[in-house]
């Protein structure tokens, strides 16, 4: 599979090395070109190119920029790609959103309205980037990390499942974008290392207003 990444951060970084330790070919981009990313690509050996060939280039794109930063990305970049939507709202860095301060809508529905020919899956934003590399499992061994996603594509969220699978996590599927609240910053389920049944209750037991205290997931 090729997956397309647009970012190049610690996140963008570690789940083109996540890729190609599974077989499957990245292309990474950020918003100052390729000629930036040579030491990155000399690093972990990926395919470099601007956002626009990331996103020709991906069966899946991966969404790895700042929040605050999408609205830099053209509306119809991503039209008619499967998109995983890695971004968490972190208000000091990004700038407040009321919608999003008011708990009225979640950062998934926002990248969604933003990339309306996009078809959104929010996975792979609870977790730290030093553990998408390092914290995967083989399906079926015991204690294996779960991860939550949510969709309202049906189609889409297959094929991260299997996606996620594969690359070594148990899947949790919370339901549509509407309740990807319940695996952002701050929640239960935000960045903790839980299997299955761990991450479900964590999800179960996430409210819309409680927030844990900021940074106590970098634990």
């Amino acid at each position: 599979m090729k997956i397309g990444i647009i970012g190049a951060g610690f996140i963008g970084r570690a789940m083109a090395e996540l890729a190609m330790r599974h077989g499957d070919s990245a292309m990474l981009s950020n918003s100052r070109g390729p000629q930036t990313l040579t030491s990155t690509r000399a690093a972990i050996g990926c395919e470099l190119g601007t956002t626009g060939e990331a996103a020709a280039f991906g069966d899946v794109i991966v969404l790895a920029v700042p929040f605050g930063n999408l609205a830099q990305l053209p509306p119809g970049l991503l039209d008619g790609r499967i998109v995983i939507d890695t971004c968490n709202y972190y208000p000091d860095r990004d700038g407040h959103v009321a919608a999003l301060d008011a708990h009225e809508t979640t950062t998934s529905q926002l990248v969604a309205a933003g990339f309306p020919g996009a078809r959104v899956v929010k996975a792979f934003n609870a977790i730290l980037a030093a553990d998408i590399g390092t914290t995967g499992a083989p399906g079926g061994q015991p204690g294996r990390r779960a991860l939550p996603l949510a969709s309202d594509d049906a189609a889409a969220k297959d094929v991260v499942s299997t996606l996620q699978d594969r690359y070594g996590f148990d899947v949790v599927d919370t339901g549509g974008l509407a309740q990807s609240w319940r695996f952002e910053r701050a929640k239960p389920a935000y960045c903790i290392p839980l299997d299955r049944a761990g991450m479900e209750r964590a999800i179960a037991q996430a409210q819309r207003d409680v927030e844990l205290p900021h940074g106590s997931w970098r634990k």
